[in-house]
């Protein structure tokens, strides 16, 4: 009985864990996306481009703050 109790403790735990690293994935690439809009914005605008992909730039810091991609595990030092 534990050894069953044990097992699907490992299953959930490991399930867990690759649907935090997908997650963490999915973010990483809508910065990816965010970052070669903001790119080509800049190659279409050209000289005005600081105030029209003003959005973008913004939008593009703060993905770049909150969806680093993290481990699974998070170690306090």
């Amino acid at each position: 009985m534990a050894d069953s109790t044990k097992a699907a403790e490992l299953k959930a735990r490991v399930a867990a864990r690759e649907a935090h690293m997908r997650e963490s994935w999915v973010h990483a690439m809508e910065g990816r996306i965010v970052q070669e809009q903001l790119q080509t914005c800049h190659r279409v605008e050209g000289v005005n481009a600081y105030e029209t992909c003003r959005e973008l730039a913004d939008k593009y810091i703060t993905m770049l703050r909150e969806n680093r991609v993290k481990g699974y595990k998070q170690v306090d030092l």
